[in-house]
């Protein structure tokens, strides 16, 4: 190839690049995006939703330091659906809204008991929403807990919606509820969806519910003993029935749920002391096998047996008491095995017979019973989950303090 026919190669190359790229760096340009941050779903007068947007801002940092809190802005808009208030929003702000950046997703408790699936259907639709965004039903107005957030250990509110969930992780007090697993449960024929049950610290409308708490494990949002600057907290389950709220789940519901799914890394509860009367133990402890489901559906009342494995360490500790003996700890395993049985058969009792709802997704069990799709649809398992039956085996074995052991 002759000298000048690469030039013209290298040029004709540049100028398809220029072409190709500039139009796209114009409009989508950080400068021309405005990032939606959350999303405040509430019901308003005459069927219509106030749907508000959270957004960040490119606000300089002060020069008190980089501790100063980046702040945001919330704009609301009444309007008939939620995609046309995100058109409404779109105009009003002046810059193309970006949701890629959505990372929660808040409905009131009003609107959740009337149902959410258009809402659902529009934001799981949108291209720039992901699929990993929370959802939360709040006690409040979603305008309200919105403007009620405010971390206390992160600058930029983005990073605390971003790790919300974490702590679901090591003390179970929420599920990682997210958009994508709500719609799939929706059009789910095995299971029911949920979400994360949000409230307000400034409104315990049930201190004697705390008070009787030995762990504090009975606690919901809205209950939490809590002082703080973050105005909001979620602890709980909202479970839903189709696309709509039938319930709340408590601290140690949720426990429950996400040891059914093995969905927990470790978890703490206060179980009775064995050798102190009227007292009780804290415990720390790790699923050491995954939870086993056996579904027998041979009659129209199901029978679901679970078996879950668990390693105990002791976390309080009384100081004239001896926990390193094997009496001692075989007692204190007996009582958080009885607990546990408790706590999780309750739990599935209420999903089943109060709740109505399999938010614990047994259905794929039941699934395997059968041959064919027509008998599992004919079983009608989302309405006969209600006639189900549980049986709870839990082996817990405890085996001294964190760093108390024997040499």
């Amino acid at each position: 190839m002759s000298k000048f026919l690469q030039n013209l190669f290298i040029i004709t190359l540049i100028i398809v690049f220029i072409i190709a790229f500039s139009s796209s760096y114009l409009s989508l340009s950080i400068d021309n995006l405005a990032y939606v941050l959350a999303i405040g779903i509430d019901k308003a007068d005459n069927d219509k939703l106030q749907v508000t947007f959270q957004f960040s801002t490119t606000t300089p940092a002060s020069e008190s330091g980089s501790t100063e809190k980046t702040p945001t802005v919330m704009n609301s808009v009444t309007t008939s659906s939620l995609s046309t208030a995100i058109n409404l929003i779109d105009s009003y702000m002046g810059k193309e809204i970006n949701m890629s950046h959505c990372n929660i997703i808040i409905f009131s408790e009003e609107l959740a008991v009337e149902g959410i699936s258009d809402e659902i259907y529009t934001l799981i639709n949108d291209t720039q929403v992901r699929p990993s965004a929370n959802i939360v039903v709040s006690k409040c107005t979603a305008k309200y807990y919105l403007e009620k957030t405010a971390p206390e250990l992160e600058n930029l509110i983005s990073k605390y919606y971003e790790i919300l969930t974490n702590s679901s992780q090591y003390t179970g007090f929420m599920p990682n509820s997210t958009i994508g697993d709500f719609f799939n449960s929706i059009i789910c024929k095995t299971c029911q969806p949920c979400a994360i049950l949000g409230g307000l610290t400034t409104e315990n409308t049930n201190p004697q519910a705390v008070n009787n708490s030995q762990g504090n494990e009975n606690i919901k949002s809205n209950q939490a003993p809590i002082d703080g600057q973050n105005g909001t907290e979620n602890i709980g389950i909202a479970a839903f029935k189709e696309d709509k709220l039938v319930g709340e789940l408590s601290a140690i519901d949720t426990i429950s749920y996400l040891c059914v799914k093995n969905h927990i890394s470790r978890f703490l509860i206060s179980v009775p002391d064995p050798i102190n009367s009227g007292k009780y133990l804290d415990i720390y402890l790790n699923p050491i096998i995954p939870t086993k489901v056996k579904l027998d559906t041979s009659t129209s009342s199901p029978y679901i047996k679970l078996t879950a494995g668990f390693m105990g360490r002791i976390y309080s500790m009384s100081n004239n008491a001896k926990y390193l003996e094997p009496d001692v700890l075989e007692a204190i395993s007996e009582s958080c095995n009885k607990y546990l049985e408790s706590a999780f058969s309750e739990y599935l009792y209420k999903t089943a017979k109060e709740f109505e709802t399999d938010i614990n997704g047994f259905g794929k069990y039941a699934l395997k019973n059968f041959f064919t799709t027509e008998e599992y649809t004919n079983y009608n398992w989302p309405e006969n989950y209600k006639n189900s039956f549980f049986d709870v085996k839990v082996n817990t074995s405890v085996k001294s303090g964190m760093l108390i052991t024997e040499t």
